[in-house]
């Protein structure tokens, strides 16, 4: 296996140093729009690895890396605008692809809060026949939401469950991000680019009876109590793959995905929407053209940096009601904590970059040795979920159950 990971940012380079510890790839190349960052990834003194500059929006730029490097498999580490460039580069270059977030969505025309417009991954899945029929697989949606949420849901309705009420991924933490003068400081552990895209877009809810539908971003809040004494935490529903994903592969009257953002967090998100601040067409400023999203995201620390000033753990995890396999009621979390101490001291990486990470890098594994396989555009919930639940324990990072 020839690995190429586009992206060398925090996720990119947390994949870099957690793949350096496995033998199932021949090389890895790194590529990044700045070849310094790209090197910089690098785990010192692997000769399997390699730093290459790539624009992640040349589809012709990243298929002549793939053929200079010989590359098997590309695993798309960027955000989510760039999916399509490097989807096709794959696609077009004959090789396996996987990405840790899907094509982006459209909000509907006119009723938005109502109605599905463009749904995330379309793109992607509209491209599915002329993958099946290369024989190559684009596994998508494979961090860890989506990704790991994903292989819970399907671990839950082989083992678990025999009728599946509702499936309700739910993400919470208690991490905690301090300045030079010890203060808590607002600075997002993963790309505000992403985190806005999926936070101001209507949130996806899917029902058996009704299908697909969107509702208020926000909308629906509960207090979820989240392991690990991270403890209560206030999750809304949130725009995510997983409910575009799950109803494709595993049966439930109810899929919904609820993200614990916190009064500050929600605040600022909506002060960014009223201002436009959100907005990626481009503004004239003193007679240059500006996105006014990224210019939010270059005021911002990058998520990379922060290990060092952050403290506490993150928990990803899939809630899950329904009828158990003895024909009683169940009520189950199946959930993975990482606590950012152990993350920072283990692999240098902070908590959520790193838990984002190892799931890609455990899904190589199973397709390298072939205890995966498929074609087709498919999500995690197409594959016998116990052989990745096994290994990911085997990387030193177990997940959990809690009962009702």
């Amino acid at each position: 296996m020839r690995v190429l990971v586009v992206g060398a940012g925090g996720v990119g380079s947390a994949v870099a140093v957690i793949a350096a510890r496995r033998e199932f790839f021949e090389a890895i190349v790194v590529a990044d729009y700045d070849p310094g960052r790209a090197a910089r990834a690098l785990p010192a003194g692997d000769p399997r690895f390699v730093a290459a500059g790539v624009d992640a929006s040349d589809q012709h730029a990243i298929e002549a890396l793939i053929t200079e490097h010989r590359i098997t498999h590309v695993l798309n580490a960027v955000d989510p605008r760039f999916v399509l460039p490097i989807f096709a580069a794959a696609q077009s270059a004959g090789v396996d692809y996987l990405d840790m977030a899907m094509s982006l969505s459209a909000p509907h025309s006119t009723e938005p809060y109502r109605q599905v417009g463009v749904p995330l991954g379309e793109a992607q899945f509209a491209a599915e026949p002329a993958w099946k029929d290369a024989g190559r697989l684009a596994l998508v949606g494979m961090g860890v939401e989506p990704g790991l949420s994903d292989v819970f849901a399907r671990y839950a309705a082989d083992h678990l469950f025999t009728e599946i009420d509702e499936i309700g991924i739910r993400d919470g933490a208690n991490l905690v991000v301090t300045g030079d003068n010890g203060e808590p400081i607002f600075a997002p552990s993963f790309s505000i680019w992403t985190t806005i895209e999926e936070c101001l877009n209507p949130p996806v809810v899917y029902e058996e009876a009704k299908g697909w539908f969107t509702t208020e971003p926000f909308s629906e809040p509960e207090v979820f109590d989240f392991p690990a004494g991270i403890g209560p935490v206030e999750c809304v529903n949130v725009e995510h793959e997983e409910v575009l994903l799950i109803p494709r592969w595993v049966r439930a009257k109810r899929v919904t995905f609820k993200y614990g953002l916190g009064a500050e967090f929600i605040g600022v998100l909506q002060t960014l929407h009223r201002l436009g601040l959100d907005r990626t067409t481009p503004v004239r400023v003193g007679g240059v053209e500006v996105s006014p999203r990224d210019v939010v995201a270059a005021c911002l620390p990058d998520p990379a940096t922060l290990g060092d000033r952050m403290s506490g753990k993150t928990c990803a995890g899939t809630w899950v009601t329904g009828t158990g396999v003895d024909g009683r009621p169940r009520e189950v979390y199946l959930h993975h904590v990482v606590d950012n101490d152990w993350s920072m001291a283990e692999y240098g990486a902070q908590a959520v970059v790193w838990q984002t990470a190892v799931n890609p890098v455990v899904a190589l594994e199973l397709l390298a040795a072939g205890v995966w396989s498929g074609s087709g555009v498919l999500g995690p919930e197409a594959f016998d979920a116990v052989p990745f639940l096994d290994l990911l324990t085997a990387y030193g990072s177990p997940w959990g159950i809690r009962e009702a």
